[in-house]
């Protein structure tokens, strides 16, 4: 798997530069990028500041009425265009993905294959009935119709850098909004250059997307800069409540898609083995660097020793490494901060009494999969996302009481059931105060077909994807027609 034997992404193209419809250099000077895993430096990109997001922006205005005028099918076949070629390149650009992020292969292979949907779903949406005819007080006509924002600025993380960065693309684009996108500056080629290059070749007029990779001082510039019109961002509660407050005070529509402490509750007549698979893979998939991540496991009390153990034993024999070795289960953390925000929550819970029963230990960057029993509330492994491989584990007495501990809560994104009763684990799920519940299934479940957030710390009422996309990336516009003017009274 070596990415200098590329041919798509075309590294002399974008090397030291930003997509400003053009590949050009910028004002804030070029970054670095390298392996979480190694240290190594995998490639440079063109970083930008506050006056190359305000170029970005005043470009993409000047390019979104065309693109806003081109028909719909012909939005829908360079949507499509871009997903086809997302997947014929998925052998070159899934290492790129594993070195940028620390993603091992079949979690950068999910990147490319759920990418590609959300492209394709993208498609779909823009030749979608977009107006509706509207009852009128006098012989008037009137209908309202739904109309791009203008600008998008897009804001995405480094944990998922492709899926979180193309489901708000492609879904803007599909509607006729131009779109201005900042990759997190750890995973710029993952968030920023492949999309860029997918939607260059597959004919994207030029300076409809532009894509600036940067930091916070990037970010603010976005949500004040008055060229942009909506917000998407994608990150931590933290990030999200700063970008609401500037982007509240410049009158720009926010969507946010943040954080959350995710409970699988497991019933008492649960099969083990698979509950202590869910659990596995909610708690340790990509270091638990999910938004979705298990974050707390609520098992029967009857059940929850046994399946504590079964959980231990799967920890145990999880490797973690350089996900390019192909021999591991777990490739880095993102950074040494996170490796030490990990283990600070790790200490507090073993202070005020959890059993460490696997891992809370880490060499580097790479942090073992670690087992705590007994978390309880008051504890910040019971309280705080984590974002790394730690599994969390409490138990409860009623169903009531899995409930309380799991609506109780600072977030709400996702929950999960298991039970082998499905009508209870639905009424166990009706009263879950979150955006997303999974009956018999762990909480990591995502696609471009579902509304997809939650309440709370875990976004601001907004949803993306699916329907939901309509709501969030269009905007009414109500027309009434008069077939001749008429006086008034004055």
């Amino acid at each position: 798997m070596n990415i200098e034997n590329q041919n798509f992404l075309d590294r002399e193209r974008w090397q030291g530069r930003a997509l400003f419809g053009d590949w050009q250099t910028t004002a804030a000077g070029v970054m670095d990028v390298t392996d979480p895993a190694t240290g190594a430096v995998i490639a440079s990109v063109g970083v930008g500041g506050p006056s190359d997001i305000a170029r970005a922006a005043a470009e993409a205005r000047s390019a979104q009425k065309a693109w806003a005028k081109t028909l719909p099918t012909e939005r829908a076949r360079i949507l499509s265009r871009a997903a086809d070629l997302l997947e014929e390149n998925r052998s070159e650009l899934i290492p790129w993905i594993m070195r940028e992020s620390g993603s091992i292969y079949p979690k950068a292979g999910i990147e490319i294959g759920d990418g590609a949907l959300f492209i394709r779903h993208a498609a779909t949406l823009a030749t979608q009935p977009m107006g509706l005819l509207i009852p009128s007080i006098d012989e008037r006509t009137s209908y309202a119709k739904r109309v791009p924002h203008g600008v998008v600025g897009v804001i995405s993380p480094f944990n998922f850098p492709l899926v979180l960065s193309v489901r708000s693309i492609a879904a803007a684009l599909a509607f006729g909004n131009a779109v201005v996108h900042k990759p997190d500056p750890r995973t710029p080629i993952s968030g920023g250059i492949i999309i860029a290059r997918i939607f260059e070749e597959a004919g994207l007029p030029k300076g409809v997307l532009q894509v600036v990779p940067g930091g916070a001082d990037a970010g603010e510039a976005m949500c004040i800069d008055p060229n942009i019109a909506m917000i998407s961002f994608t990150g931590s509660a933290r990030g999200g409540s700063k970008v609401a407050e500037i982007a509240g005070k410049h009158f720009k529509k926010v969507q946010l898609e943040l954080g959350g402490k995710n409970s699988l509750i497991v019933l008492d007549d649960a099969d083990l083995d698979i509950a202590a698979s869910n659990s596995a893979w909610g708690a340790f998939l990509h270091q638990g660097q999910i938004c979705m991540a298990t974050g707390l496991i609520l098992a029967d009390e009857t059940i929850v020793e046994a399946l504590t153990e079964k959980l231990v034993a799967k920890a145990s024999d999880m490797p973690a490494g350089d996900p390019l070795s192909h021999q591991v289960t777990l490739g880095p953390v993102i950074s040494d901060e996170q490796v030490a925000a990990i283990q600070a929550i790790v200490d507090d819970a073993v202070a005020k009494g959890a059993r460490l029963l696997a891992g809370g230990t880490y060499e580097g960057r790479y942090y073992a999969a670690t087992v705590l029993a007994d978390v309880r509330p008051g504890m910040r492994a019971f309280e705080e996302e984590i974002f790394g491989p730690v599994a969390c584990i409490a138990s409860f007495k009623t169903d009531a009481e899995a409930i309380s501990l799991t609506n109780d809560s600072d977030y709400g994104l996702a929950a999960g059931v298991i039970s082998s009763d499905t009508a209870r684990a639905l009424r166990i799920a009706d009263e879950l105060d979150v955006g997303m519940v999974h009956v018999n299934d762990q909480t990591v479940n995502g696609g471009p077909f579902a509304p997809f957030g939650g309440p709370r710390k875990s976004g601001n009422g907004t949803r993306i994807g699916g329907p939901a996309d309509v709501e969030e990336f269009t905007t009414w516009k109500w027309i009434s027609v008069k077939h001749a003017a008429t006086p008034y009274p004055y």
